[in-house]
């Protein structure tokens, strides 16, 4: 596990490979080199949501919230500016927590099972972290997500009273 059970696996989407090979094309980037435990074609942090329910084969999982990169991932692509590079790009992958585990196979479909009505998407609770930190109705939308980890209810909520 990464930090809990709200970050219990470690997803990053497929697609953000082409294009950090084209921003970092002297850089080998093996699948696998963010860390991550799965690697899923098809989705990215602008179509995942928190609180989203999927099935991955037999396992069902929900979505918690973005990664924060911490320094060994810019250890692990020795560069010092890498962290900040990853937040900026707003490509930063997701957690799930486990609801029922499961077998998980390469190939393996992600099928939404629910979405919440106050779904918010990850890369918004980037873009609220990384770039807009003033923007409180944003914030406001975020903290209506019941799936949202306390951490991140803390964050928000703190930076709400202090820009109100």
């Amino acid at each position: 596990m990464h930090g809990g059970p709200d970050k219990a696996v470690y997803v990053y989407p497929a697609g953000y490979y082409d294009e950090w090979r084209r921003e970092l094309p002297d850089m080998d980037l093996p699948w696998g080199m963010f860390g991550e435990n799965l690697t899923m074609a098809g989705v990215s942090d602008t179509t995942v949501y928190i609180g989203d329910r999927y099935r991955i084969g037999s396992a069902e999982v929900v979505v918690t919230q973005p990664r924060l990169p911490c320094y060994k991932l810019g250890l692990r692509f020795g560069r010092d500016t890498f962290v900040k590079q990853f937040l900026q790009s707003g490509r930063t992958g997701f957690y799930f927590r486990v609801i029922r585990s499961g077998e998980i196979a390469a190939g393996d479909a992600m099928t939404l099972l629910a979405r919440e009505t106050h779904g918010i998407a990850v890369a918004d609770i980037v873009r609220l972290y990384a770039r807009d930190r003033f923007d409180e109705e944003g914030m406001r939308r975020a903290l209506s997500s019941p799936s949202l980890p306390d951490g991140w209810r803390e964050w928000f909520q703190e930076r709400l009273d202090r820009v109100s």
